[in-house]
């Protein structure tokens, strides 16, 4: 015979598991019932069968709450991936059925989405997966990629960068950076600097910016790009969402640096100029990327083709086009 944890594995209920998997995501025996179909007394009664056979309390009562023991949240991760395992080998190539499907996801991306996917993919998923349900949730700080192992996300939006052998990817858009500032900025003004025009470099880093940083940094891209040729920028403020940064450009004299896309998108609506910054700054590869648990898992790879193809429209240069290389010098006023 097998045992494990004190427990004969040959005798065990594997039923069970899925009890435990919805209850370690919900941390409720009433919703953990409702997401597989059972009461909540069935979901009690195969609670006390699991603390028996694991030979552990499981969770602890916090409040209207359970928390489970450590023993549990061990086993969260890897229950979760032989589940979605099982059901990719179970569900083999066959023919997926977004119409009836009632698979729930977990988006982790920045707030531009909220403004730039999510109001496009609630329309489409309304006509044709009316069924299936999307959070999008904040990015984790410092932790972006390993949200994906940690916390529950099943995919994720981010910057291309060196991703682990674990996630896979894809390339979605490109976002080139515009400066914004408010309608009729006085400095701007008074500098002759209209809207569509490069900002010169030294009025550029005169000017108090805010800065998108989920984690608090108070450097960017655009610092880096400034430090290759001597200069720094004054950055006052950072903010932790998108929004946060453009209606404090709004209301304010400070300017900042958003992605082209929600410049464009936003800027009529809350009082906004678009410029263009005095320097070149690498455009940013935006990358859909996901645990290699979930590649075949049928739900996920149409939640994820129909993303793709609500973001190619996205993935295109901003008017007026960046400055380049040829201009920066002349556009800095001779200060390089």
């Amino acid at each position: 015979m097998i045992f494990i944890h004190g427990m004969n594995f040959m005798t065990f209920d594997l039923n069970l598991l899925r009890v435990l998997d919805a209850l370690l995501e919900t941390g409720s025996t009433t919703l953990a019932g409702k997401r597989i179909g059972l009461s909540q007394p069935a979901v009690s009664a195969a609670l006390s069968r699991l603390r028996h056979a694991l030979d552990d309390p499981i969770f602890v009562r916090k409040g209207r709450m359970l928390v489970p023991t450590d023993y549990a949240q061990g086993l969260r991760t890897p229950l979760r991936e032989i589940l979605e395992q099982t059901e990719s080998l179970l569900s083999g190539p066959g023919e997926f059925d977004p119409a009836r499907s009632d698979a729930r996801f977990k988006i982790s991306g920045s707030d531009f989405y909220a403004e730039l996917l999510l109001p496009a993919l609630a329309d489409h998923l309304s006509r044709n997966a009316p069924g299936m349900r999307v959070q999008l949730v904040d990015l984790v700080p410092d932790n972006y990629v390993h949200s994906l192992d940690q916390f529950g996300v099943d995919m994720a939006i981010l910057p291309r960068t060196e991703f682990p052998d674990w996630v896979e990817s894809r390339f979605l858009h490109r976002s080139h950076f515009v400066s914004i500032a408010r309608r009729g900025h006085p400095r701007l003004q008074g500098a002759g600097v209209k809207p569509g025009d490069a900002i010169p470099l030294d009025l550029f880093c005169n000017l108090q910016h805010v800065l998108f940083s989920p984690e608090g940094n108070h450097r960017g891209m655009a610092d880096a790009a400034l430090e290759t040729i001597g200069r720094k920028r004054n950055v006052t403020m950072t903010m932790p969402v998108f929004s946060g940064v453009y209606n404090a450009v709004a209301q304010s004299n400070l300017i900042a640096l958003v992605p082209h896309q929600l410049a464009e998108r936003v800027a009529p609506r809350v009082g906004l100029d678009i410029f263009r910054p005095p320097i070149r700054i690498e455009p940013a590869e935006l990358m859909l990327i996901w645990h290699k648990r979930s590649t075949r898992a049928p739900a996920h790879s149409w939640l994820r083709d129909q993303i793709a193809m609500l973001m190619e429209p996205l993935d295109r240069a901003p008017f007026p086009s960046p400055i380049d290389a040829t201009e920066q010098g002349h556009d800095s006023g001779g200060t390089t």
